[in-house]
C-alpha cells in the first residue's frame, strides 16, 4: 500500500490544488490592501526571481537530504506560511513588504519541495518492479507520468477556479487562504504514508557523473579530497547536475524544448492574449486560451495514460511536435478570436503525450543520485525562460503591432518543433528502458554495503546512457 503511486498523486494533487487557490486568491489581496496594480507585478516578479535563483540550490538539498521528508517539510512550510497571512492581517496589516516577505520565502520554500516530490515518483516506480519481481506486472513510468500529467492539467484549471469560487462565496479575506494551507497539511500527511525508502538518497560512487562517449560513469560525488571544504564540495557537487544536463543531449533537448513551451504560454498569458482579446472588444476571453490549452492538455494526457503503451514514442513525439506547430501558428494568426481558441486547444490536445514522453525520458536517462541537481537545473531554466522571452515580446507587440508579435510567437515554436523532430537524440527514443519496467539492480537492505553506480546500456543515438544509482547506505 505504501509504495502505491495513488498515496503520491493525492500528494501532489493536494499540492497543486493550495497553490492553484494561491494564484488567484494571492493577487487580488495584494491589489485590495495596496490598491496598486504595480504592486501585484512586482510580487509576481520577485517571486519567479527568487523561484529561479533558488532552483540552482534546491538540487543540492534534495541530494543530500532524504527526499520524503525535504517534501512533507516543504508542504508544513507552505502551509504555515498561508496561515501567517491571516494572523499578520490581524495584527499588523498587510501591506505590499509583508506580500514581498512571505513571497519570497513561499518561492524559497516551493522549488526544493517540488524537487523532492518530482524525485519520489520513479523511486516508487522502482519499489514496485522490485515487489513484482519478475512475478506480476509493474507499472511503467510512461503511465506513471502521463497520469501525473493529467492530474496537473486539471489540477491547473480546477485549483484557479475553486480559488475564484471561494472569493465569489466568502469574499475577499486572508482566512480563504486557510483553504492553502490546509491543503498543504493534507498534502503532507499523505507524504507521510509513501514507503519511506523512496526517500531515502542512494548511495554515491567515486568522482563526478560524466557523460561521453555513450556511457554515463561517476556516482555524483565531487571527486574533490575529503579535505576539501564544504563549500567547495556543494559547488563541485552543484557543478555535477550542470555538467550532466549540459553533455546529455536528450536531457538538454528535452529541457530546452519544455523550457521554449513555458516562455511561450507565460508570454501568451501575461501579455498577447489579454490585448488581443481587449482590441477585439472581447475581454471575458482573455482566460479562455490558458483554459482552452489546459483543457486540450487534460484530454491528450488521458489519451497518453491509456495508449502509452500500445503507440511508440516517437510517434507521440512526432505528433506532438506537428501539433504544436499548428496549434500555435492558429493562435499566433490572430485571424480570429475562435481560431485562436481552437488552435490553443489542438496545441494542448496534441503536445500533451509528446510532454509526457520528454518527462519519462528524462527520468530515465538520469542517475538517481544526481536527480535532484538535474530536475533543479531544469527547474532553474524553465523559470528563466519567461523572463527571456516575454520583455522582447511585448516589445515587439508595443512597435510593430500584436499581429507581428504573434507570427514571432508561431515562428519561435515552429522552429523549435522542426528543430526537435530533425535531432538525433530524438530519433532512437523507443531504445530507451523504462525504469519503472526494469530496474537495473536490487535496492540493498538498510545497513548493507555501499553499491556504486555503474554505467548503463547506450541511449538512442544521442551517444547518452541511462543509469540509475541505487545503493543505499
Amino acid at each position: 500500500m505504501r509504495r502505491s503511486p495513488t498515496i503520491y498523486f493525492s500528494s501532489y494533487a493536494l499540492s497543486l490544488l493550495g497553490s492553484g487557490i494561491a494564484s488567484v486568491v494571492i493577487p487580488l489581496l495584494v491589489l485590495d490592501r495596496t490598491g496598486d496594480v504595480l504592486a501585484a507585478g512586482i510580487m509576481a516578479t520577485a517571486g519567479m526571481a527568487v523561484s529561479a535563483l533558488t532552483g540552482l540550490f534546491s538540487g543540492l538539498v534534495v541530494d543530500r537530504v532524504d527526499r520524503r521528508a525535504v517534501s512533507v517539510t516543504a508542504n508544513l512550510l507552505s502551509a504555515l506560511s498561508m496561515a501567517a497571512l491571516l494572523v499578520i492581517d490581524t495584527v499588523w496589516g498587510l501591506n505590499l513588504a509583508w506580500f514581498l516577505a512571505l513571497s519570497v520565502v513561499g518561492a524559497v520554500i516551493r522549488v526544493p519541495g517540488m524537487t523532492a516530490q518530482e524525485t519520489l515518483l520513479p523511486a516508487l516506480a522502482r519499489l514496485g518492479a522490485e515487489a513484482a519481481g519478475g512475478d506480476g506486472r509493474p507499472v511503467r513510468m510512461d503511465r506513471l507520468v502521463a497520469v501525473r500529467e493529467t492530474v496537473g492539467n486539471v489540477l491547473l484549471l480546477a485549483g484557479p477556479g475553486l480559488g475564484g469560487l471561494l472569493v465569489a462565496l466568502l469574499g475577499l479575506s486572508p482566512a480563504i487562504l486557510l483553504a492553502t494551507a490546509g491543503t498543504g497539511l493534507l498534502a503532507a500527511l499523505a507524504t507521510l504514508l509513501i514507503d519511506p525508502r523512496a526517500g531515502r538518497v542512494p548511495a554515491r560512487g567515486p568522482g563526478p557523473v560524466e557523460v561521453s562517449g555513450g556511457k554515463v560513469s561517476g556516482g555524483g560525488a565531487s571527486g574533490g579530497p575529503v579535505s576539501q571544504g564544504p563549500l567547495r564540495r556543494a559547488v563541485a557537487d552543484l557543478a555535477d547536475g550542470w555538467r550532466f544536463l549540459f553533455r546529455h543531449r536528450l536531457v538538454l533537448g528535452s529541457t530546452l524544448v519544455s523550457g521554449v513551451f513555458i516562455a511561450v504560454l507565460s508570454v501568451l498569458q501575461t501579455t498577447l492574449m489579454p490585448a488581443y482579446f481587449t482590441e477585439q472588444g472581447l475581454p471575458a476571453l482573455t482566460g479562455l486560451t490558458l483554459s482552452a490549452i489546459a483543457a486540450g492538455s487534460i484530454a491528450g494526457s488521458a489519451l497518453y495514460a491509456v495508449f502509452a503503451l500500445r503507440v511508440r514514442r516517437r510517434v507521440w513525439f512526432v505528433i506532438g511536435m506537428a501539433g504544436a506547430l499548428v496549434g500555435f501558428a492558429a493562435v499566433g494568426s490572430m485571424a480570429s478570436p475562435w481560431l485562436v481558441l481552437g488552435g490553443a486547444a489542438l496545441a494542448g490536445f496534441l503536445f500533451a503525450p509528446a510532454g509526457g514522453v520528454l518527462g519519462v525520458l528524462t527520468i530515465e536517462a538520469t542517475p538517481d543520485a544526481v536527480r535532484g541537481r538535474v530536475l533543479g537545473a531544469q527547474n532553474t531554466v524553465m523559470l528563466s525562460a519567461p523572463a527571456l522571452v516575454s520583455a522582447p515580446l511585448a516589445a515587439v507587440a508595443s512597435v510593430a503591432g500584436l499581429p507581428v508579435a504573434g507570427a514571432v510567437v508561431a515562428v519561435l515554436v515552429g522552429v523549435t518543433a522542426l528543430a526537435a523532430l530533425a535531432a538525433p537524440a530524438f530519433h532512437s527514443i523507443d531504445e530507451q528502458v523504462s525504469e519503472g519496467q526494469v530496474p537495473e539492480e536490487q535496492v540493498p537492505e538498510e545497513g548493507d554495503a555501499e553499491v556504486d553506480a555503474e554505467p548503463g546500456p547506450p541511449v538512442g543515438s544521442s551517444g547518452a546512457a541511462s543509469t540509475e544509482s541505487e545503493g543505499e547506505r
